[in-house]
């Protein structure tokens, strides 16, 4: 072989092994008008859009907007608008029963109990705003709505009946009905999603947490 047919074939090997490598690495391309979006994140928009709009406020196509979406590509990652109301709300409630269960296994008094739930509450409310704040502004319109309220009702008959046991106990007043103190103790609990907003405020969540069981139960303790 002459010295010039082997430099071709040298080039020739050169320039396959290039291709061969330029094929195995990613290429980067332009995305055009479709942000990559994963499902959290479409999750996570979509519950602050109904948190701004409402939720009934809130079209497919309007959603598909902000996200720079096609309402096909949306689709892609839920099957419809009530799929995400769906599971945002089943978020934030089983963050709640999830607090409540662990708290009525526990060996402890019902007072001892009680402050666990209220504090695990707090928890759940800065740890899953968004989504706790989409719960308390539901009203019963759809199915789901509905489903989700009637989950909220059993989770405070739960709580009141903690409240009667530690009351039976001696450690909270008698004075005060047991569904009327867990309304009072959750209002202010729930009012929290008006205010608090962790991005512009030096107040932790644990600090929260022990201004809020102070505040309820050195009021409630028996006198």
């Amino acid at each position: 072989m002459s010295t010039g047919s082997a430099h071709a074939g040298e080039a020739a090997s050169i320039a396959e092994v290039s291709e061969e490598a330029s094929a195995d690495e990613p290429t980067p391309r332009a995305r055009r008008g479709r942000p990559g979006y994963d499902r959290a994140q479409v999750l996570e928009i979509a519950v602050k859009l109904f948190n701004e709009q409402g939720y009934d406020g809130t079209s497919v196509s309007s959603l598909a907007s902000a996200l720079g979406l096609s309402k096909a590509a949306l689709y892609h990652h839920f099957a419809s608008k009530e799929q995400i109301l769906e599971i945002a709300l089943d978020d934030a409630l089983g963050g709640l029963e999830s607090v409540l269960d662990g708290a009525l296994a526990d060996e402890g008094t019902a007072a001892t109990r009680l402050v666990t739930v209220i504090a695990g509450a707090v928890r759940v409310l800065t740890g899953k705003l968004p989504q706790v704040t989409l719960l308390l502004r539901v009203h019963g319109n759809s199915e789901i709505e509905r489903a989700a309220l009637e989950r909220r009702r059993i989770f405070d008959q739960r709580v009141a009946h903690l409240v009667g046991q530690a009351q039976q106990e001696g450690a909270l007043r008698r004075d005060i009905r047991p569904s009327v103190t867990t309304r009072l103790m959750f209002g202010m609990i729930n009012s929290i999603i008006e205010w608090y907003r962790p991005a512009h405020t030096s107040l932790t969540p644990e600090e929260l947490v022990d201004d809020v069981t102070r505040v309820i139960f050195d009021g409630l303790r028996a006198r």
